[in-house]
C-alpha cells in the first residue's frame, strides 16, 4: 500500500495536548496513515457532511481527510473529552481553522457538557469553522453518512454500539473502514461487525496496521444500550454503555472500597467521584448519605451517561440539575449526585471536597501508563478542603503510597486483598 501523500508530515505535526502525555506516548500511528490511504478515494468524492470520524484520539483522522483528502462538514465522535480538545488544537495549531473558532468551540463543548437534560446532558454539537463538529454517538453524527471512518476501540461491547449505530443512522451505500493496531485486533472483532453489516472483509497489514471493511447494513435491531446489571452487594441497578469502564458491574477494586465507605470522612457532605465510570460508587455515597452532594466526574461521555442513569435510576440524581455552581465552604449544597464530563478535577472548585473517592486507571488508550493516575492524584490535593481525604483503590503493585502521602498528607492502609490496595489520606 502507497501511503497518502503529506499524511507522515501531517501526524508528526500532531500533539496529545491538552490530553496527557510522555516522551513515550504520540498523537498517530501507523493505522491513522493507512486509514486515510485506504479510504482516499471514497472521502475525495463526498459532499459535505457525508464523512464521518469515530474514535479520533487527536485529531488525524479528522485534519488528515480535511487538509489532504478536501473533506468539509466532516462529523466526529470522540469518548474522551480530552481528545475532542486536542483535536480543536490540533486543528489551531496545523492552520485549518483559526485559533479563535477552536476556543470558541472548546468554551461550547464545555458549556454543553454541564448541561443537565433528559435529552443527552454530554452530547457536544459544537462546530469549527465548518471543517468538522463534535457530537454524541447519535442520529445526528450519523444521518446522511456515506463514509465512516473508526479507529477501532479495545472492547467489543464498544465497537458492537458503534457498529449498531452506523448501521441504524446511516445512509444504506455507507462504506465503514475500521482500522487498529494488529496486535490488539482479533476476529471477534470481525464477528460483530457482521452481525450489522452483511459484508465485512479485512485488508492487507501495513506497518503493525490493518483496516477492515464493512458494507450494507443488516436491518437494525433494537438499541443494544445501555445496559443494566445488578450485584448482591449494591441495592440498585448499575447502567453501562459500549466503552463505560467495567460494563453494568461492580469491578473488585470498587468493591473492596465500597467495603470501608461508611468509614470514610463519616461527616463529609461534599463528596467526588473522581473517574466515575458506571457511577457506583457515586451512587452509593449518595444513598448512604442522602444529604451529601456528589459530583462525579470523568472524561469519558460513556462513563458519564451511565453514572447519570445508574443515578436517576437509584433516585439519587441531583433534582437542582448540573448547571448548579458548587459553592465556598459553608455554602448550601443541594443534595445528590451531579454529573460532569470533564477532564481530572475542573469542575470542583479549590478546596471544596471533604471526601474525593479514586478508582484510577492504570493505562491511556491501549498503554499501560501510571501518569494518569499520578495526574489525577495531584489534582485531588487542590480540590480536597484542608483535613478532607483521598480514599483511593490501586493495583497493589503499583506502590502509589509513597506518591499520594508526598502529595496530600498522611496516608494509611485501610484494606488490601490480594491484588487491590486501598489508602486513606487526610489532606494537609
Amino acid at each position: 500500500m502507497e501511503a497518502l501523500a503529506g499524511a507522515a508530515e501531517l501526524c508528526a505535526r500532531l500533539s496529545r495536548e491538552p490530553d496527557f502525555d510522555a516522551p513515550e506516548l504520540q498523537a498517530f500511528d501507523a493505522t491513522d496513515e493507512l486509514l486515510l490511504a485506504t479510504a482516499a478515494s471514497e472521502i475525495r468524492g463526498l459532499g459535505p457532511g457525508e464523512l464521518v470520524v469515530i474514535g479520533d484520539r487527536h485529531g488525524a483522522l479528522t485534519l488528515g481527510a480535511a487538509a489532504l483528502l478536501g473533506a468539509t462538514g466532516i462529523r466526529v465522535f470522540q469518548d474522551p473529552v480530552l481528545g475532542e480538545r486536542a483535536l480543536r488544537a490540533n486543528a489551531a495549531r496545523l492552520g485549518i481553522v483559526d485559533a479563535d473558532a477552536a476556543a470558541d468551540a472548546d468554551a461550547a463543548a464545555d458549556a454543553d457538557a454541564d448541561t443537565d437534560t433528559e435529552a443527552d446532558p454530554n452530547a457536544t454539537p459544537n462546530t469549527t469553522a465548518g471543517v468538522f463538529a463534535s457530537h454524541a454517538l447519535d442520529a445526528e453524527l450519523l444521518r446522511g453518512a456515506r463514509v465512516v471512518l473508526v479507529q477501532l476501540p479495545r472492547g467489543l461491547d464498544a465497537l458492537a454500539e458503534i457498529a449498531w449505530a452506523i448501521a441504524r443512522w446511516a445512509q444504506p451505500e455507507v462504506v465503514v473502514f475500521a482500522g487498529g493496531r494488529v496486535k490488539h485486533m482479533t476476529h471477534a472483532m470481525n464477528t460483530v461487525l457482521a452481525r450489522h453489516f452483511d459484508r465485512v472483509g479485512a485488508g492487507l497489514g501495513w506497518r503493525k496496521s490493518r483496516v477492515l471493511t464493512a458494507e450494507v447494513p443488516s436491518a437494525p435491531t433494537g438499541a443494544p444500550f445501555p445496559r443494566w446489571g445488578e450485584d448482591p452487594d449494591l441495592d440498585f441497578r448499575v447502567a453501562a454503555f459500549g466503552a463505560t469502564f467495567g460494563g453494568p458491574t461492580l469491578d473488585h477494586g470498587s468493591r473492596l472500597l465500597l467495603a470501608g465507605l461508611a468509614d470514610a470522612a463519616p461527616r463529609a457532605a461534599r463528596i467526588v467521584d473522581l473517574g466515575c465510570g458506571n457511577g457506583v460508587l457515586a451512587v452509593s455515597a449518595a444513598r448512604s448519605r442522602p444529604a451529601a452532594r456528589v459530583i462525579a466526574t470523568d472524561q469519558s461521555a460513556a462513563a458519564a451517561s451511565a453514572t447519570r442513569l445508574t443515578a436517576s435510576e437509584a433516585g439519587v440524581l441531583c433534582a437542582a440539575g448540573c448547571a448548579h455552581t458548587p459553592g465556598g465552604a459553608g455554602a448550601p449544597e443541594p443534595p445528590g449526585v451531579c454529573v460532569h464530563r470533564a477532564d481530572a478535577l475542573e469542575a470542583v472548585p479549590d478546596g471544596w471536597a471533604e471526601l474525593i473517592l479514586l478508582n484510577p486507571p492504570f493505562h491511556t488508550g491501549a498503554t499501560v501508563h501510571a501518569g494518569v493516575a499520578h495526574r489525577l492524584i495531584a489534582a485531588c490535593e487542590r480540590a480536597l478542603a484542608p483535613g478532607g481525604e483521598l480514599r483511593i483503590v490501586f493495583n497493589s503493585h503499583l506502590g502509589y503510597r509513597p506518591l499520594v502521602e508526598r502529595v496530600i498528607g498522611p496516608t494509611r492502609q485501610v484494606a488490601r486483598d490480594r491484588t487491590f490496595t486501598v489508602l486513606a489520606a487526610t489532606r494537609r
